[in-house]
């Protein structure tokens, strides 16, 4: 069963489109069609970002394709993604 999804191939990200609670098997599609499964390392509320890799402390999360902030720490596969580990950034994007 698909529960999540990745809009974009630079996303390091991925968005719950159901409740996950931490040790539940995720599923998403990648871009080959192909199902890729994690586990859920915390709880995940629906419509939540979770990490699709690690990611390195001050690494871009990337959402959408967007950059939407940095890694606030080490942020590790499966973990939930939200304000307590992403950090705002000013990018020049000029």
């Amino acid at each position: 069963m698909i529960n999540g999804m990745i809009i974009d191939p630079k996303d390091n990200v991925a968005v719950a489109i159901e409740q996950i609670k931490k040790g539940d098997l995720i599923t998403y599609l990648n871009f080959e069609k192909e199902a890729v499964e994690l586990t859920a390392a915390e709880d995940i509320q629906i419509y939540h970002k979770f990490a699709i890799r690690d990611i390195a402390d001050d690494e871009p999360i990337v959402k959408y394709g967007e950059h939407i902030g940095h890694a606030a720490g080490l942020v590790k596969k499966g973990e939930h993604v939200h304000v307590h580990n992403v950090k705002n950034v000013r990018e020049d994007l000029g």
